[in-house]
């Protein structure tokens, strides 16, 4: 495929040059790079409305996001070398943090790989595509992870909706190898197993693993409420690392309880752990009516807030649902309250949380503040890049 140019309108090169790298169709001279001479993914020299060369990158005209800025240098094109090259300068700095081969290790433009993720599992892959730049480069890619790590097996898991603003279709491929059953993994030194085919999105939520090293530190000897438990993350180190005196695990997929109930016996805590399956809104509302109390919750719940438009139902979600915890909790108890939703400001959460406690006539304190780990970078130009929330808090009486 040809490098073509791409031109974009007086002055709208500014953001670029400050540092971001997304080009957004409106920006675009459609009169000297009209977008019917482009394809999906094609490889564009981006220019500003002089014709000086910005850098390197590529484009889809079908989308919003019409190019993404790949390279300052113009002699760099997006390609199994540069790939190559980016990914060593990302496994580098893993290396550095991690002791064992578990956690993401490129994350899109903030590790300068635009619409690829992938995550390690020893020397298995997966790897998530979600742009046409990246899908026209799908061999260069797994030639490029093999050249870097030479993994046992690549899976793509290119089944999440936003493939769908590039016009791609969804689908779950494995690239090499045989991808097993489930995979081993250990967080925080607690060992848990995933299955890569069919659960979420790339199948383990690397982001929250220092959040839940915290966690450690608020359970011992205490009663726990793990909300959206999943497959048990947060509940099952809660009573193997944190020495938590009893741990309830709620999640409404029967896959997902029996996935606790697994990791629990194999971090010898069966005997803490009490699974049920149910949504977690009414769970709380029986928790309520039945009068129990926990010392310790914790409520890591899916996004509420996909997209712009839900912004008022979703907050609403998250107000109702840390209030109802907040209700369920001890008179000195911990909450600890996370949301993924992009579009959920941290300081909207924050304002959510002390609107709940109000709401209850309670105290509340916000003692730590967490988000995702350094695997998950964030880029200065990007506020998407930066998604997870965490507020530590402590509820007491007025």
């Amino acid at each position: 495929m040809t490098t073509a140019r791409l031109r974009l309108n007086k002055n709208e090169e500014r953001r670029l040059r400050a540092g971001h790298v997304w080009v957004f169709s409106n920006e675009v001279d459609t009169k000297v790079s009209p977008f019917n001479q482009y394809e999906p993914g094609q490889p564009v020299m981006i220019e500003d409305a002089a014709g000086h060369v910005l850098g390197s990158g590529y484009m889809n005209p079908h989308a919003l996001i019409c190019a993404r800025l790949v390279s300052r240098d113009p002699q760099y094109l997006l390609d199994q070398s540069l790939l190559t090259h980016r990914l060593n300068i990302a496994l580098s700095l893993r290396e550095r943090l991690f002791d064992t081969p578990y956690y993401r290790l490129a994350f899109g433009d903030s590790d300068g790989l635009p619409g690829l993720v992938v995550d390690r599992y020893g020397d298995i892959l997966v790897a998530q595509i979600t742009t046409a730049g990246m899908e026209r480069l799908k061999n260069e890619i797994v030639a490029a992870l093999v050249k870097v790590i030479a993994p046992r097996a690549i899976l793509f898991r290119n089944d999440t909706s936003s493939r769908e603003l590039e016009g791609l279709t969804n689908y779950i491929e494995t690239a090499l190898g045989e991808i097993p059953e489930s995979v081993a993994l250990e967080e925080n030194g607690v060992k848990f197993e995933v299955s890569l085919l069919s659960g979420q999105k790339t199948g383990w939520f690397y982001d929250q693993r220092l959040n839940r090293a915290r966690f450690r530190h608020y359970v011992k000897g205490l009663r726990v409420l793990d909300v959206f438990s999943y497959v048990g993350a947060w509940g099952v180190q809660a009573a193997a690392v944190g020495a938590a005196a009893s741990v309830l695990c709620v999640d409404s997929s029967p896959k997902a309880i029996a996935a606790i109930r697994r990791h629990a016996e194999i971090n010898q805590v069966a005997d803490k752990i009490v699974t049920e399956q149910e949504d977690a809104f009414e769970m709380l509302r029986r928790l309520r009516a039945a009068r129990e109390r926990f010392d310790v919750i914790v409520l890591d719940p899916p996004a509420f807030i996909k997209r712009k438009k839900d912004l008022k139902e979703g907050t609403q979600a998250y107000q109702r649902l840390n209030q109802m915890a907040m209700q369920v909790l001890s008179k000195d108890g911990i909450l600890v309250s996370c949301s993924c939703s992009y579009h959920l400001q941290r300081d909207s959460l924050r304002d959510i949380l002390l609107k709940s406690s109000r709401h209850i006539d309670r105290f509340l304190e916000i003692i730590e503040e967490g988000h995702q780990g350094p695997d998950h970078p964030l880029h200065p130009a990007i506020p998407e890049t930066g998604y997870l929330k965490a507020f530590f808090t402590r509820l007491l009486p007025n």
